[in-house]
């Protein structure tokens, strides 16, 4: 009898600090914005590069309002491997998420060095083609640290511990996508797989040729794909200047995107730390 009276007290125990139940506003909220998420198209260019990230800044907003909640620190707090496992995880978010903004970084480097020789050109002279080659090699080598920077990623298996709590399986839901879009973000610089290794223009000539088979699929070229077509029919083209300036533009509207997901990327990061904190202050709690 008195066992079974311990039973029930710890029964009514746990389920005093059961983290919000799925029916709980804010988790349904949450739910909602990885249902979004899950649903939407791939990022394959800048415009929904910013729409993904401005939905995962949404889901971590809602994630941040459940684990101020008294009921979920609470939960969390008695739950500390799982705790300890979403700290782990946040980590490692952090860090990828410092090496995607560091790949745009690069790369708007490389467009601002590419459109800074096209405003300076008066005349057709050898200096063009050696900016163009220069920018070419640049995202030669920033595709290498990519690839293999990917393949390391697509390592990192799903984290799922054994609690399917409301809470805890919504943070790692959320972890797995936040990768997932990571992951689109820094593919999007992809010029050719890790196993080719062409040199010079053939790079650009490469990219070509697996694009117009993407396209008669209905496949789409993004931004970066589509300026590194352009310069390959202005490197091929006997009337540079007439090209100079509309690939100008092209270059300015393209910084302009990057520029854009930067700043989104910065928003993405803040929220990773407030993450971070928060779960920090519960465990340590």
């Amino acid at each position: 009898m008195a066992s079974s009276i311990e039973t029930s007290k710890f029964i009514n125990h746990f389920r005093s600090i059961s983290l919000p139940s799925r029916s709980h506003p804010l988790t349904t909220a949450a739910e909602e914005h990885l249902s979004r998420l899950r649903s939407s198209e791939e990022t394959s260019s800048s415009s929904s590069a910013s729409n993904k990230l401005g939905q995962l800044k949404s889901l971590y907003d809602c994630i941040d309002d459940l684990l101020q909640s008294a009921l979920s620190q609470r939960a969390l707090s008695h739950l500390r491997s799982p705790a300890e496992e979403l700290l782990d995880g946040s980590l490692q978010l952090l860090d990828v998420c410092g090496y995607v903004r560091e790949a745009f970084s690069q790369m708007k480097e490389c467009v601002q060095e590419l459109n800074s020789s096209f405003r300076r050109r008066k005349r057709r002279d050898s200096s063009f083609a050696y900016e163009v080659e220069a920018y070419i090699n640049s995202r030669k080598k920033l595709n290498k640290v990519i690839t293999k920077y990917l393949r390391n990623l697509k390592k990192k298996g799903p984290n799922k511990g054994p609690n399917n709590e409301a809470t805890l399986s919504i943070i790692r839901e959320a972890r797995e996508i936040n990768l997932s879009v990571f992951q689109s973000l820094l593919g999007f610089f992809a010029l050719t797989s890790a196993s080719t290794k062409p040199r010079g223009w053939s790079l650009v000539s490469k990219l070509l040729e697996a694009k117009r088979v993407s396209c008669d699929g209905g496949g789409e070229t993004n931004e970066v794909q589509g300026l590194d077509a352009a310069l390959l029919s202005l490197r091929l083209s006997k009337d540079i200047n007439n090209q100079v300036g509309n690939l100008s533009k092209r270059l300015e509207v393209l910084e302009s995107s990057i520029q854009e997901i930067e700043e989104e990327l910065e928003c993405i990061f803040r929220r990773l730390m407030k993450l971070r904190v928060s779960l920090l202050n519960i465990v340590n709690h």
